[in-house]
């Protein structure tokens, strides 16, 4: 591997090291409104953005949420810590998933959990579900590197400007079809899901 290859590839790990999830210590134990909740998200999560211009949250974002049902309506205008546990949820899901999916997998949860502390509350199954990310991180860090590597033993003939840009090419190629497989798998994951509860309905 070329020196300007290895760099690249240490710059993706590095960076992928920095994303980081927001710690339910780290949110207001007091209600926020709409403007403070922007601020916090924007600060909690600075290093998962693009550019450096680019907004993690906006209010017209929130107002759509709650427009869609995805979100449960504040309480006089603030936001509560579950409240912001449902927009990083959102927050996750909304790049990949459509507004109707995340409906499909968030609404059960928030309707079931959110304000409830019987059993669950949201923070317990955030808690466990992003408890597992640094295992997550550490398995996806491995698997980039041996795509990565894979993609540069390809055009073996080629050299020059025209490897570089044809090693490239396969790389986001691979990425693109690992993140189309499971794109599919949470789309039929949310198909089945719909048609069991649809015959549970049936059935009764």
């Amino acid at each position: 591997m070329d020196p300007n290859t290895k760099k690249f590839l240490n710059d993706l790990l590095e960076r992928l090291k920095k994303i980081d999830y927001v710690r339910p210590e780290d949110i207001p134990n007091i209600d926020l409104y709409m403007d403070q909740i922007t601020t916090f998200m924007d600060s909690q999560l600075a290093s998962s953005k693009r550019h450096g211009e680019d907004k993690i949250l906006t209010k017209t974002m929130i107002n759509n949420y709650a427009k869609n049902d995805l979100l449960p309506p504040p309480q006089k205008k603030k936001y509560t810590r579950e409240h912001v546990l449902t927009l990083i949820f959102i927050y996750y899901m909304k790049n990949i998933l459509s507004i109707s999916d995340i409906q499909s997998i968030l609404n059960p949860i928030t309707d079931k959990y959110f304000g409830k502390h019987e059993d669950y509350g949201l923070e317990d199954i955030y808690k466990e579900v992003f408890g597992l990310e640094h295992q997550q991180t550490l398995n996806i860090m491995k698997d980039l590197a041996k795509k990565f590597n894979t993609a540069m033993q390809t055009f073996p003939d080629a050299s020059g400007e025209d490897a570089e840009l044809l090693r490239n090419f396969s790389f986001i190629c691979m990425l693109c079809y690992d993140v189309y497989v499971k794109k599919t798998i949470i789309e039929k994951m949310i198909d089945y899901t719909a048609e069991n509860k649809g015959k549970s309905k049936a059935d009764a």
